[in-house]
């Protein structure tokens, strides 16, 4: 690969380097307000690949899985350059809100204008500093406030590539995703930059296992592009790959005694929950709509008639669906373990 010049902002990204930089956005009432990046390019040329989080001020999982990927020691081996974004929603991050100040969805803004809404403008910087540069990338979320995720990937799935790339992460879950106009997956998809999205855990909670299956995953892709080396895996852990998905909603209105947790196969017309009326003796049953897996869930004991409640994706092999859950299960190794790890199994 030919040496690609990298500039973000004004500074020159030159060769075995690691830099933090700020990037100016908009000011608030006059209030200098940055965009804070990590840059880390190795010795040796390779692909430009992007790590984003937070593009929604509310979901944090991935603000602390980039922390431990810049902290890897295996990235002294990194071929190419590796540019961490860990917060690009700053302000909805200050006030612990999923959106901007103007109330605007960053994540419906893409491509951005210099002259638009605040969440354009910031689209636009984000862009055309970041994205733009990158041949890969990885943009990490978790679900909306109340509602939980198991570690998942969305991908359009009709795309062999991404894929193949979505089954070289491991999440427990590939989940076929329409692209909606105004994303930033959208938007990188037009232009051919290949993009996963990793949607895990809670807003504005971390949830340590989702936290660690992003690192693993982001990991995993970086050798499988040749940025980092190849290592002698003992098992490969193949995904669950659906193309349908669906929400149940509330019947009634009352107070849900979950039967059901994330990760777990249900059968179709299965209990999954019950709906009790907290001022009478009523309780109504919540079934699942067809054989699947809980991928996404309310944490809130409370619901009205037609929320959304649980999230299955449609699954008809039960058996090999919990086999390949065993992954979300079973025991993650800690911080300590997962450095040495990566560090012991290089492979020159």
């Amino acid at each position: 690969m030919a040496h690609k010049k990298i500039i973000i902002g004004t500074n020159e990204i030159s060769k075995n380097s690691n830099i933090a930089i700020n990037v100016d956005l908009p000011s608030l009432y006059n209030t200098p307000t940055k965009l804070p990046i990590r840059v880390i390019r190795g010795k040796k040329d390779g692909p430009i690949f992007f790590v984003s989080a937070g593009l929604h001020g509310d979901e944090l999982n991935g603000i602390e899985i980039i922390r431990r990927i810049r902290k890897l020691k295996i990235l002294n081996h990194l071929r190419g350059t590796l540019i961490l974004v860990p917060i690009v929603n700053v302000y909805g991050v200050m006030n612990l809100s999923r959106y901007l100040p103007d109330r605007r969805d960053l994540n419906r803004c893409f491509p951005g204008s210099t002259r638009g809404s605040l969440a354009s403008r910031v689209a636009k910087i984000f862009f055309d500093e970041i994205v733009a540069r990158c041949d890969f990338g990885i943009d990490l979320h978790t679900a909306s406030i109340h509602k939980s995720n198991l570690p998942q990937i969305r991908i359009n799935a009709e795309n062999e590539y991404t894929l193949g790339m979505a089954k070289v992460f491991e999440a427990p879950v590939i989940v076929h995703s329409p692209l909606r106009e105004g994303s930033l997956r959208a938007l990188c998809d037009s232009l051919g930059i290949p993009t996963l999205l990793y949607e895990a855990g809670e807003a504005l909670r971390f949830d340590e296992k989702s936290i660690k299956i992003g690192v693993k995953g982001i990991i995993n892709v970086l050798r499988e592009l040749e940025m980092l080396p190849k290592v002698k895996k003992k098992s490969k852990r193949t995904p669950i790959v659906t193309k349908n998905s669906f929400w149940v909603r509330s019947i009634e209105s009352g107070v849900i005694r979950t039967v059901k947790s994330l990760g777990d196969t249900v059968k179709k017309s299965e209990v999954i929950a019950y709906i009790d009326d907290p001022n009478g003796d009523s309780t109504y049953e919540l079934t699942a709509p067809f054989d699947g897996i809980i991928i996404g869930k309310s944490e809130i004991p409370l619901a009205q008639e037609g929320d959304a409640v649980f999230h299955i994706a449609k699954f008809k092999n039960l058996e090999k669906a919990e086999n390949s859950l065993e992954y979300f299960h079973e025991q993650v190794l800690s911080d300590s373990e997962l450095s040495k790890l990566f560090e012991e199994e290089i492979t020159e």
